[in-house]
């Protein structure tokens, strides 16, 4: 079994803070994605997947499919108070379904720095780079 070359990390833009996802297939970008916006939060190796729950979004192109799978990520965020560390996602024909995992959140173990408002159009890119990974980038409002 190989490992995946798959990461995560923040980019710099004004006052907010862009995420980015890298992976060997778009699905493993957006759960990269997926991991860069909860690290924006507090840090996911705090996170225990002990609590799951399942997202479902559509969209007409890979890049308001990032948008919606982002802003869905912060609404369960928001309505079920927890924090995830793990995302499993397949991405079909513009739907994407992804099981993730995590715990509700705890302020003191978790120290959560920012609360995200939600995904933008800011520098929004979903791409296959000529090394066959994908990337997913968005800005996220902090």
């Amino acid at each position: 079994m190989t490992r995946s070359q798959g990461h995560w990390e923040h980019f710099a833009h004004g006052a907010d803070v862009g995420v980015r996802g890298v992976g060997a297939t778009m699905a493993e970008a957006f759960a990269q994605a997926a991991l860069a916006l909860t690290n924006a939060v507090c840090d996911s190796q705090s996170v225990k997947p002990v609590q799951l729950s399942e997202i479902t979004c559509r969209a007409p192109s890979p890049e308001l499919l990032l948008v919606d799978w982002l802003n869905a990520i912060v609404y369960a965020m928001a309505t079920e108070h927890c924090v995830f560390s793990e995302f499993d996602v397949r991405i079909e024909a513009g739907e994407l379904q992804a099981l993730v995992r995590g715990e509700p959140i705890d302020r003191e173990r978790h120290q959560p720095a920012v609360e995200v408002k939600g995904a933008t159009h800011t520098v929004l890119r979903v791409a296959q780079g000529a090394d066959g990974r994908w990337v997913a980038q968005c800005v996220i409002d902090v």
